[in-house]
């Protein structure tokens, strides 16, 4: 044995003794034994007092915070709506299923005043207590709206869990809850034109909100939108920064697929937070996007061109006299940066000729002219998913100036989605499809109808790609994306004429443009010269580059990978400024 082991000492037992053998320990054992059972009683006795105090203390705080002391007159806390009620208005998504309009729980708060006076309710004092407890309505306003009310009236809208437990504990007599839900945008600002909102009875006043009210509200699926949340972000971030560097009005940017006609992203600028709406005269209200028409400058040039090549009467390989200004009654047609001379089609495309446009389109002629316009959706209104459509003004009758004018856009004025969707069927191989936003998750486009030979959109196509790497949309060009397009800088009219410094400076856009995916237009409000700039306002300073910025950033997101560039590319090397270049963006 150890000599650090030890045995227990117990009187009478002896270290090694056998205690079967031993009377006297088995009886010692068997005092131990219940001497251990007494104690767990005692302390399983005691932690049941401890908790039965406990108990009571916890009872008497609910009483007092609860029912008041009063079992009579008990308190309820407000409970969650969502275990009793269903939503009356369905979810607005985006095509990936992130949230951009929902509903949440609410009461709102009335008061029966036939009650508070069965109650003998002091009406002046209940309106003292209602507003301390609701601090930003005022106690003389909620007597009088109680006092004029014969039996009904809303105090206040949309309480919160904490407001309204704050109202019931005042225990005032007449005063009721209405459950209901309040319409949430959880991405505020940034789809506010699309979306909408609803007023204060949740029915939609603006939007897709108002457009499908009906459908909101009698079907429980979430209703996908075409839009990609992440492209309108980028869209909405590029044309702020452009107004905020140009001192600009405003914006617009939008991004359609050119085989769906699904719209990626719309946004105008100013903008406003639905949760948190501005009076209905404000000017961030107005969707530029879709409701206002515009004289489009010379991004018309493309559908003009587009329309002398499906005419018969005009090639790709025709030129035409821009020696010196074109004379048309009293009217003269310049050129901002004449070449003077003849040009051919392409050359007249890429330099943004005023004059060979004009001799162009006379060459096809006015009444072709005018029909060829309604095919690409420019004498009609957009048929988009928006109560916020603007109608195109239409020169009536359609005379000969008008023809000259049109060919370098003026004169017909169309919202910025029309001339979206004209580019998308100038791109895509000549077929016009109706814009859309809301999603098709099985690809399928929108149908469309053939309004342009396939060999005009290949030559359209091409002609853009050079207006990008040759003319005036250098800015805009993304190096791997193949980026095509086409500058317009339009004076916007004025009491019968022109403003010379107050424009409407545009970039439509297409890329990749051996196979286009999709359109891309950025368009800035009268902007204003920078330092940068060297004080141009034109679109090939402003609006160019926005577009760039757009189709660099939103590429990648939409899975389109950049081709890879030789090194001696022209497109991996940085514009050269040559004689005259500064003045070619226009």
């Amino acid at each position: 044995m150890s000599l650090f082991s030890r045995t227990p000492y117990h009187p009478g037992i002896h270290p090694g003794e056998d205690l079967q053998n031993n009377p006297g320990a088995l009886r010692l054992d068997g005092v131990r034994s219940r001497a251990i059972e007494t104690s767990r009683t005692r302390l399983l006795v005691t932690a049941l007092v401890f908790l039965a105090i406990f108990g009571i203390i916890g009872g008497r705080m609910i009483d007092v915070a609860v029912l008041d002391g009063n079992p009579a007159k008990p308190r309820a806390l407000p409970q969650a709506r969502t275990q009793d009620l269903e939503m009356g208005r369905a979810d607005i998504t985006d095509r990936d299923g992130a949230v951009l309009a929902t509903s949440l729980p609410t009461v709102s708060l009335y008061a029966r005043p036939q009650d508070m006076i069965e109650a003998r309710v002091d009406v002046a004092e209940a309106a003292k207590k209602l507003a301390a407890a609701l601090p930003d309505m005022d106690a003389d306003d909620v007597r009088a709206r109680i006092q004029g009310a014969k039996t009904f009236v809303y105090l206040r809208r949309n309480l919160t869990p904490r407001q309204q437990y704050d109202v019931n504990a005042l225990g005032i007599p007449g005063l009721h809850f209405e459950k209901g839900e309040r319409r949430v945008y959880p991405h505020g600002n940034l789809v506010a034109h699309v979306v909408g909102m609803t007023d204060i009875d949740n029915k939609g006043i603006a939007g897709i909100e108002r457009f499908f009210d009906r459908r909101l509200t009698e079907d429980s699926a979430p209703l996908a939108l075409s839009l990609d949340v992440g492209v309108q972000n980028v869209v909405r971030t590029e044309l702020q920064k452009s107004v905020q560097q140009f001192n600009a009005l405003g914006a617009t940017g939008m991004v359609a697929d050119v085989q769906t006609g699904e719209m990626l992203a719309m946004v105008s600028l100013p903008d406003f937070d639905p949760n948190d709406p501005p009076a209905g005269t404000n000017e961030a209200m107005f969707n530029r996007a879709t409701k206002g028409a515009y004289e489009m400058g010379s991004t018309f040039k493309l559908f003009n061109t587009a329309m002398a090549l499906e005419s018969g009467r005009v090639n790709i390989n025709s030129s035409f006299d821009a020696t010196k200004p074109l004379k048309f009654g009293s009217h003269t047609i310049h050129d901002d940066h004449a070449q003077n001379r003849w040009m051919s089609v392409p050359e007249i495309l890429i330099h943004s000729s005023n004059i060979g446009s004009a001799r162009m389109a006379l060459e096809a002629g006015s009444d072709f002219q005018r029909r060829f316009m309604g095919r690409l959706g420019m004498l009609d209104s957009p048929t988009l998913e928006l109560p916020e459509v603007g109608a195109p003004q239409v020169p009536s009758p359609w005379r000969e100036i008008n023809t000259i004018t049109i060919s370098f856009g003026h004169g017909l004025s169309v919202t910025p989605a029309q001339l979206m969707a004209g580019t998308v069927a100038l791109v895509n191989g000549g077929i016009f499809h109706p814009l859309t936003l809301t999603h098709r998750p099985d690809g399928t486009p929108v149908p469309g109808e053939i309004v342009l030979k396939q060999k005009t959109s290949a030559h359209m196509r091409n002609l853009m790609r050079m207006v990008v790497t040759e003319g005036t949309g250098k800015k805009a060009d993304v190096p791997g994306y193949e980026v095509g397009g086409k500058t317009g800088t339009a004076e916007k009219a004025a009491h019968g004429g022109y403003r010379k410094k107050a424009v409407l400076s545009s970039f439509v856009a297409a890329f990749p443009m051996d196979n286009p995916r999709y359109v891309v237009i950025a368009m800035i409000d009268e902007p204003q010269g920078t330092k940068e700039t060297y004080g141009y306002i034109t679109a090939g300073w402003t609006a160019a580059p926005a577009a760039g910025r757009i189709i660099a950033q939103i590429a990648p997101m939409l899975g389109i990978a950049p081709k890879a560039l030789p090194e001696a590319s022209a497109a991996a090397k940085p514009p050269v400024s040559k004689g005259g270049d500064l003045a070619q963006s226009r």
